[in-house]
C-alpha cells in the first residue's frame, strides 16, 4: 500500500500528526487494525475564507518512510586545468561555483566585500554610526544582498531551472528541511550566515578558491574573448588571465555597469520598480489576514499559525503598484552602498517574531518613464534611482536616518507632526515622502494605498508608517546575453548572470541562473 492524498484541515489539526493520520485512514479507507505510516510532503495556508485552512499533501504507506539523504556529486578540482572566474559571491555566484564542482571545473570566486561574519561589523556601523562602507554592507559581501535581507525562497521561475535541487542544496548546507515542504519557504537572516559559511567550506574542500576584499576594476579583451581581468587587492592592482568569466555582481554594483560601458561592452536600460517601505504592527496584519475580531481570536490563531504576510496589487494609470519582499515579524534595514544615499529593504528572522510587519510597496516603471534622463543613455533608470536615493538622504538630514510619514498622512499629503515607533535602527525623520519620491511614483502610491485600504480593512491607518526609499528591487540596467548560449553577444567567454545582469529576482532564481551559466560553460 502506498499513495498520496490532498487534505484541507484546520491549523490545529495540521499541527497534530496523529489527527492527520486518522484523517488519512478515514479518507483512504484503511482498516483500523492495519498499521501504516504518513509523511507530509507539501504544506500551504489558505486564509481566503472566514476560517483559515491548511492544505496538506500527504504520502502514506504500509512501511516506514526511509530518510532519503540528498547528496550532491561534487568533484575534487584541485588539479583541474579547466577553470572559471566568478565575480560575485551572492547566490548566483555561489551556485555557479557549486555547479562547477559537479562539472569538474575549478571555480575561482572573486568578492569585493568581506566574508559573511566580518560583514556584521560594517552592518553595525550603518545602524549605529551611520557609516557606509561602499564595499561591505547589506548588498556587498559573501552571500550577497539576500544573506542579511531575509532568505525568502519562493519563486515562480520553475521553468528556468531545478527549484528542488536548489532547496536540497540549501538543506545539505544547513537549512531546515521545512523549506522542502512549505509553499513559501523561508530561512531567516539569523540562519543564513552559517549556511553561507558552509557553502564556502564546501567550495574550498573540493578545490575551489574564494578571494574576499577583491574588487574587479578592469577587463582586457581581444577579438571575441575576455583575456584577463584586473582586480584590486589591498590597494594594489593585479591582472589575472582567465578562461571563462561569470559576471554575478548583484543589482547594486553600479561601477561594473559603467566599467563595461567604458570598455565598449554592451549594456542596456531595463524596466524596474521603486517605492517605499510600509510598516504596520504584526498584530494588525495577523488580525486582518486571519479574520480575528478580538484579542482572544488572535491569540488562538497564533497558537498554530505563523506571522501573517500579505500580497497586494493595484493598477494606477497603467502602472502596477504592488507589495514586494513582504517581511512578517521583520525589520526595515538600511541598504545604502554609498554614503550620500538612503536605501531601505526588509528582513525577518527565522521565527518571524518581531512586533512589526513591513513590505516594499513599489511602482513598476517602464523605459518611457525615464525619458527626462534620456541623455544618460543606458543609465537613465540608474540615474533616476540615484536621484531618489539622494533625495531621501537629504530629507533624512544627510545621514542614514530615513524620511518617513504616517501612512494616512502620506495619502492625504499632510506632513506628520509625530511618528510611530519603527524598526529602522538608524532612525526616521518626519518628511514629505511624496516629494522625495517625486510625482511619478508618489501619486501612484497614494492611489495604490487607498485601494489597498479597501482590500485589507484597517490597513490604511495612521498607526502605520511609510519609510523611503525602496529602490533596489532589481537592477535598472541589463547586461545582454544570447538566449541559448547565455554568452554576451560580443564575447563568447563572458556570461552575465543573476540579478545584477537582469536575469533573476531572488535567491532561488539567482541560484538557478548561476547553475545555468556554469552548464553553458560545460556545453
Amino acid at each position: 500500500m502506498e499513495g498520496q492524498i490532498q487534505l484541507q484541515v484546520s491549523p490545529s489539526t495540521a499541527a497534530d500528526e496523529q489527527a492527520v493520520k486518522e484523517l488519512v485512514r478515514n479518507e483512504v479507507g484503511i482498516p483500523l487494525d492495519q498499521p501504516f505510516y504518513i509523511q507530509v510532503r507539501k504544506r500551504s495556508i489558505d486564509a481566503r475564507g472566514r476560517k483559515v485552512r491548511i492544505n496538506l499533501t500527504v504520502w502514506y504507506a504500509d512501511a516506514p518512510f526511509e530518510e532519503a539523504r540528498w547528496e550532491p556529486a561534487y568533484q575534487a578540482v584541485h588539479e583541474s586545468h579547466k577553470n572559471c572566474h566568478i565575480v560575485g559571491a551572492g547566490p548566483a555566484g555561489l551556485f555557479a561555483a557549486l555547479r562547477c564542482l559537479e562539472l569538474g571545473i575549478k571555480p575561482i570566486v572573486i568578492e569585493r566585500g568581506k566574508d559573511v561574519r566580518a560583514r556584521r561589523r560594517d552592518l553595525a556601523a550603518i545602524n549605529k554610526e551611520q557609516i557606509v562602507n561602499p564595499d561591505s554592507n547589506y548588498c556587498f559581501g559573501e552571500g550577497g544582498a539576500g544573506t542579511y535581507s531575509d532568505g525568502k525562497l519562493y519563486t515562480r521561475s520553475g521553468k528556468r531551472g531545478d527549484i528542488d535541487k536548489v532547496l536540497h542544496t540549501l538543506v545539505y548546507h544547513g537549512a531546515s528541511k521545512e523549506i522542502l515542504i512549505d509553499a513559501h519557504p523561508h530561512i531567516g537572516t539569523n540562519k543564513l550566515p552559517g549556511l553561507i559559511q558552509n557553502i564556502r567550506e564546501t567550495l574550498l574542500k573540493f578545490g575551489g578558491e574564494i578571494h574576499f576584499n577583491t574588487k574587479l576594476i578592469d577587463l582586457k579583451v581581444k577579438a571575441d574573448q575576455v583575456t584577463s581581468i584586473v582586480v584590486e587587492q589591498a590597494g594594489e592592482a593585479r591582472e589575472w588571465p582567465i578562461q571563462q568569466l561569470i559576471l554575478a555582481t548583484g543589482h547594486s554594483a553600479r561601477d561594473i555597469y559603467y566599467l563595461l560601458h567604458e570598455r565598449g561592452i554592451l549594456v542596456e536600460a531595463k524596466p524596474f520598480a521603486m517605492g517605499l517601505r510600509a510598516e504596520h504592527s504584526q498584530d494588525l496584519v495577523d488580525s486582518i489576514q486571519y479574520h480575528c475580531a478580538n484579542k482572544g481570536e488572535l491569540e488562538a490563531a497564533r497558537e498554530f499559525l505563523p506571522a501573517a504576510s500579505y500580497s497586494l496589487v493595484h493598477q494606477v494609470k497603467g502602472h502596477g503598484v504592488y507589495s514586494f519582499c513582504m517581511c512578517p515579524g521583520g525589520i526595515i534595514a538600511p541598504c545604502a552602498t554609498a554614503q550620500e544615499e538612503v536605501v531601505t529593504n526588509g528582513w525577518s528572522p527565522s521565527k518571524r517574531n518581531n512586533p512589526y510587519a513591513n513590505s516594499g510597496i513599489v511602482v513598476g516603471l517602464e523605459l518611457a518613464d525615464f525619458a527626462p534622463y534620456a541623455k544618460h543613455g543606458p543609465f537613465a533608470g540608474l540615474v533616476f534611482q540615484q536621484t531618489l536615493e539622494r533625495n531621501a538622504w537629504v530629507a533624512g538630514g544627510k545621514t542614514q536616518r530615513a524620511p518617513a510619514q504616517r501612512l494616512l498622512d502620506f495619502t492625504k499629503g499632510s506632513r506628520s507632526s509625530t511618528l510611530p515607533d519603527c524598526s529602522y535602527q538608524p532612525g526616521i525623520v518626519s518628511a514629505d515622502v511624496h516629494k522625495v519620491l517625486m510625482p511619478l511614483i508618489g501619486d501612484a502610491l497614494r492611489e495604490g494605498f487607498k485601494a489597498f485600504g479597501g482590500k485589507m480593512r484597517g490597513y490604511l491607518s495612521n498607526e502605520a508608517v511609510v519609510v523611503g526609499v525602496e529602490s533596489r528591487t532589481s537592477t535598472p540596467v541589463r547586461i545582454p546575453r544570447d538566449r541559448d548560449t547565455l554568452q554576451h553577444p560580443q564575447y563568447k567567454n563572458l556570461f552575465p548572470c543573476g540579478e545584477g545582469a537582469g536575469y533573476a529576482g531572488g535567491i532561488v532564481s539567482a541560484a538557478m541562473d548561476g547553475e545555468r551559466c556554469a552548464d553553458s560553460i560545460r556545453d
